[in-house]
């Protein structure tokens, strides 16, 4: 009922619109009421000097004057005609405005308007949302298929793909946007983030040597600079993985959007032994050693049904590269930044 009585109050204003200013057209400042009222103050005159309220000379000059005005009232309604075309063409309008507005409003809402229809669950609309998406994937790989050196395309679709993990894809673009669109260190840096990523964020010869380009086009490329921090993680050269994340953070421009995850790595690698070659619970006896790997794997379990514990996520790497279990530890970072984007 709410929608209906707002849709009418529409309705009336849009109609109101249309015949307001017709009925404000200019009017004859002369009608019939003022006949009347001259006469009255004829007959008043008459009465006043007959009582002697009113002087003889006042009288005549005021009879003149409201007489004078009688004869002016008169000749003026005698002149104008009662209904001109202009008044029949304006009627026509106001009747046509006042008859096809509603109608025609009722007509279009009629035709494109549900107000019945319940509001869409969200789940559809998710669904819609992945539809759409998938719809611009495929769009997107017609157009490569029949243009297969178009860079800019392949630059395009290439990180499409590395959300969504599909990492041998990713790699194919990046790979064609290199040979078609020409190599920067840009894009020998993304090469090899790809590759890092299709090998289960391991640092393969291959994608080592992507960086490698990548720093001898451009020493200060961003990209190249943290996977090679990584890479130096990989072999254990913690204090110089910590060294190249500091020196990132240190030259980084004002608000760069990427220098809070270099801040978390950061934190994460100093909180990790000099030598992550040489696990630390190797020293222990035997039962100390059961008691740490029992103490890990009951905080591993508790960030597993709620992980929302980003400090305890950061414990957990730090604990798997004490224990020398290093693929733990990168799944465990892994599980930390999706918390920490969670948390957000």
């Amino acid at each position: 009922m709410t929608l209906w009585f707002v849709l009418a109050l529409m309705t009336a204003a849009a109609v109101l619109a249309v015949l307001l200013p017709l009925a404000w057209a200019q009017r004859n400042p002369r009608s019939g009421s003022d006949l009347a009222v001259y006469r009255d103050q004829l007959d008043e005159l008459k009465r006043d000097r007959a009582a002697g309220l009113i002087g003889e000379g006042e009288a005549e000059a005021a009879q003149v004057e409201v007489s004078r005005r009688l004869l002016a009232a008169a000749d003026a309604e005698a002149a104008a005609p009662s209904v001109t075309p202009a008044k029949w063409r304006r009627r026509m309008v106001a009747a046509v405005g006042l008859l096809l507005l509603p109608t025609g409003a009722a007509a279009l809402y009629l035709a494109l308007g549900s107000p019945s229809l319940p509001g869409e669950p969200l789940a559809s609309r998710i669904q819609e949302q992945d539809l759409s998406l998938k719809t611009m994937i495929a769009r997107i790989e017609d157009h490569l298929a029949a243009e297969p050196k178009d860079a800019r395309g392949w630059e395009i679709i290439a990180p499409v793909y590395m959300r969504l993990g599909r990492f041998a894809d990713a790699v194919k673009a990046r790979r064609n946007a290199l040979t078609y669109g020409g190599e920067t260190a840009e894009r020998q840096a993304v090469l090899g983030e790809a590759l890092f990523g299709a090998a289960n964020n391991t640092m393969t010869p291959e994608a080592k040597a992507a960086f490698d380009r990548a720093m001898a086009l451009d020493p200060k490329n961003v990209r190249a600079r943290f996977f090679m921090a990584a890479l130096a993680e990989q072999e254990g050269r913690i204090a110089d993985a910590v060294a190249m994340l500091k020196d990132l953070i240190a030259t980084a421009p004002a608000g760069a959007p990427w220098i809070e995850g270099v801040r978390e790595e950061l934190v994460r690698l100093e909180g990790a032994p000099a030598d992550a070659g040489a696990p630390v619970v190797a020293d222990l006896a035997p039962e100390q050693a059961a008691m740490v790997r029992g103490m890990v794997e009951g905080l591993a379990e508790r960030l597993h049904r709620d992980g929302s514990d980003f400090e305890g996520w950061l414990r957990l790497v730090q604990s798997y590269m004490v224990l020398g279990e290093r693929e733990k530890a990168r799944a465990a970072m892994d599980d930390a930044r999706r918390s920490r984007k969670r948390s957000r």
